[in-house]
């Protein structure tokens, strides 16, 4: 559809690069786990892959490397800066992806919940990061049973977790619902930016794909507490 829709704007010259296909193997397909939504019954589709694959930087790395190559096969007088860049580039996520690490490795607990959709999939397989979820990345369910709701507070009780995870825009109402539920009240919202409502203001305030990296991060150690 992207090419279609750059030939309708009259941009047929611009080059439309198919990053999921690109990955390959590496390409995870969406996973129902335990006490998450499923779609409603009558939808049922064929697998799908899950498309959030720039929330895990070592994809980044890949990709922007696919990235350079494609510019410089259009722009080869120019490759060599363009070569140079996306190492420079590669190197801060190579060293963003070992601070992940690190902090994973130290953290106390190695499992998040979320009580909103989980497009982290790709970050949590890197290193090793269990979860529960309300719904699948892409779902289009806004609302949570209350067979969800009472699983993931179950959850949260059992593993005495202090932390819940909602994602950049949510109205935290699913994650208030099912901190009501647990036995104490002392629990916190966390907030993980899936980068899908990224702003031009956003980028013109210099909010960059490592900076928002960096913030989750951040908020990750937190929720592995």
């Amino acid at each position: 559809w992207v090419t279609d829709a750059l030939r309708s704007a009259g941009k047929e010259k611009n080059v439309a690069v198919a990053l999921l296909d690109i990955l390959g193997d590496a390409r995870k397909k969406e996973e129902l786990v335990e006490g998450m939504q499923a779609e409603d019954e009558g939808e049922e589709e064929e697998d799908v892959y899950d498309e959030h694959i720039w929330l895990s930087v070592r994809n980044a790395a890949s990709l922007s490397e696919v990235i350079a190559e494609e510019i410089c096969r259009r722009d080869q007088m120019n490759s060599d800066y363009y070569i140079k860049q996306c190492q420079n580039y590669i190197d801060a996520l190579a060293e963003l992806d070992e601070e992940y690490k690190k902090a994973v490795e130290e953290a106390p607990h190695k499992l998040l919940l979320f009580g909103d959709r989980f497009p982290f999939r790709y970050m949590t397989e890197d290193y090793g990061i269990g979860y529960y979820a309300a719904f699948l990345g892409c779902a289009a369910e806004a609302e949570a049973s209350f067979e969800t709701i009472a699983f993931l507070a179950g959850k949260m009780n059992e593993r005495k977790m202090k932390y819940i995870v909602v994602l950049d825009g949510s109205n935290r109402k699913i994650a208030e619902t099912i901190i009501r539920n647990t036995k104490s009240a002392d629990k916190e919202i966390i907030e993980m930016n899936s980068m899908q409502s990224v702003r031009k203001e956003d980028i013109a305030a210099g909010v960059t794909y490592l900076s928002v990296m960096r913030d989750n991060l951040e908020a990750l150690k937190k929720a592995l507490q």
